[in-house]
């Protein structure tokens, strides 16, 4: 029998299998993704310069995939960005590669960018990666127009530290590991 190269290998063969026969309805998945557009724009809003960027890019459509997960988006000419219109065709397509989802939140957590497959427009494929690389969610910023700077500032102190333990305690865990169990 050989040795799974993760201890965790049972999971994500779970999550591959679980993922296959429990796909939500259509209406979720719309509905997710109008959700997640609303966070998106949110985010792009504190960023005037990530807005011009896709001012520049109107109409351009972008889709992510990973595993059986796809989103088409569209900029729009305020800068921000939209649901595409069904069936329109993307202009760059950026196709994650990282199939295992803890691998994914591993390198996520560790602040390392997941490995993309880009097709498509190379312009476009360079400002994306520019919002990847500059824009940033001020949670702390949200978090205190709700219960203000004080307690917004001591929240986001705690989670920085969590956050820096976890890499750090992630980083020690992959050095770690032996060379043969990748």
């Amino acid at each position: 029998m050989a040795t799974p190269s993760s201890p965790f290998a049972f999971l994500d063969e779970l999550i591959r299998k679980v993922g296959k026969q429990l796909q939500p309805p259509a209406w979720a998945i719309h509905e997710i993704q109008h959700r997640a557009v609303l966070f998106l724009n949110h985010v792009l809003q504190q960023e005037p310069e990530a807005q011009e960027r896709l001012k520049r890019q109107q109409g351009q459509v972008i889709e992510v995939r990973w595993r059986t997960i796809a989103v088409r988006l569209v900029a729009s000419p305020a800068g921000l960005v939209d649901l595409a219109p069904e069936g329109a065709t993307p202009d760059l397509t950026l196709l994650v590669t990282q199939e295992n989802p803890l691998d994914l939140a591993r390198a996520s957590l560790a602040g390392d960018k997941p490995a993309v497959r880009i097709v498509g427009d190379v312009q476009l494929a360079a400002e994306v990666n520019w919002l990847v690389d500059h824009v940033r969610w001020d949670v702390e910023d949200d978090l205190a127009r709700l219960i203000g700077d004080v307690p917004a500032h001591a929240i986001g102190n705690g989670a920085r530290k969590v956050v820096e333990a976890l890499r750090q305690f992630i980083g020690k865990a992959a050095r770690s590991r032996p060379a043969d169990a990748e």
